[in-house]
């Protein structure tokens, strides 16, 4: 696949993923400690896509790796929101199985990418 491709793949999964995120965070419980976990993932969660696609358009490479760390810290962020959900038994654990291990993906390729940018690996 070519990298222009593969760029493309990843954005659509990453707007896949936005998508099932807005679903699960409308079906969750309606008490207050669950909205307020909800709303932070919901920013978090919506700030990963937001932070790629301002990336694209970066005026330098330092902006671009800047946007791409931003990205990288909100998946980490939304990581411990849906733990929090899961652990607090708010949510069944295979609720946010599928979430969790595309976040796992998501922080993995943009380490690695700003690892690659700063000449590191």
């Amino acid at each position: 696949m070519t990298n222009q491709k593969l760029k493309i793949e990843y954005k659509k999964r990453l707007y896949n993923f936005t998508l099932k995120l807005i679903e699960f965070i409308d079906k969750l419980p309606t008490d207050r400690v669950s909205q307020r976990i909800g709303d932070q993932l919901l920013r978090s969660g919506t700030s990963i896509i937001g932070n790629y696609i301002e990336g694209q358009s970066a005026s330098s490479k330092k902006d671009f790796i800047n946007f791409f760390t931003i990205s990288l810290k909100s998946t980490n962020e939304s990581k411990l929101w849906f733990a929090l959900l899961r652990d607090s038994k708010r949510v069944k654990h295979e609720d946010v199985e599928w979430f969790l291990k595309e976040l796992n993906e998501f922080a993995n390729i943009f380490a690695s990418s700003i690892l690659t940018l700063k000449g590191r690996k």
